[in-house]
């Protein structure tokens, strides 16, 4: 399996895979909002490059199991298990991200009504997110959303797949810097 590397990135990440898109809306969430409240917490930066492969559980402190079932394997990586409509296994980063690059390694899930995504996330809900839809296997979605307004769904874009995202791991990367989200 190829490599979940990370260098520095700009919010918190949340790997979101393999949920149905119905209780979707409700993978948006913060502990404590900054723009509601002034006593939230600080919360760590990860400043340096990292690398983590999910073949194994002992993947530290870094990442935390916040739904579902997952099952680690080395060929394999992180495997997200839907046992019911409506699961939405989730690993989410304890540190936040400031500028750089994110690199993940993901086969996407089949199934229609099953979205494998990627999503970065800060607490006043800025959002960014990759979203590969489990029977799509033409296009994928990329798309953003500011300080947790999802009022609007006119941002996203649908990116040609020249690969069909549910047969092998692809690579999914974001770069971002303080001029450009790419």
């Amino acid at each position: 399996m190829s490599p979940t590397s990370m260098n520095s990135l700009l919010t918190t990440l949340s790997l979101l895979s393999t949920f149905f898109a119905s209780p979707a809306v409700a993978q948006t969430w913060t502990s404590c909002n900054p723009l509601n409240t002034t006593d939230c917490p600080t919360n760590p930066a990860l400043s340096t490059e990292h690398t983590y492969h999910f073949t194994n559980s002992s993947i530290g402190t870094t990442w935390n199991q916040t739904a579902g079932s997952l099952k680690y394997t080395q060929d394999g990586g992180a495997h997200f298990t839907i046992s019911t409509r409506g699961d939405a296994p989730t690993i989410q980063s304890e540190y936040y991200l400031f500028g750089g690059e994110l690199e993940v390694w993901m086969r996407a899930a089949t199934g229609t009504g099953v979205v494998s995504s990627i999503v970065l996330q800060s607490e006043d809900l800025d959002e960014v997110d990759w979203e590969i839809l489990g029977g799509n296997t033409t296009h994928i979605q990329s798309n953003y959303f500011g300080k947790g307004n999802t009022t609007s769904y006119d941002r996203a874009i649908w990116h040609p797949s020249s690969f069909q995202p549910q047969d092998d791991f692809h690579n999914y990367t974001t770069r971002w810097t303080k001029d450009e989200l790419e």
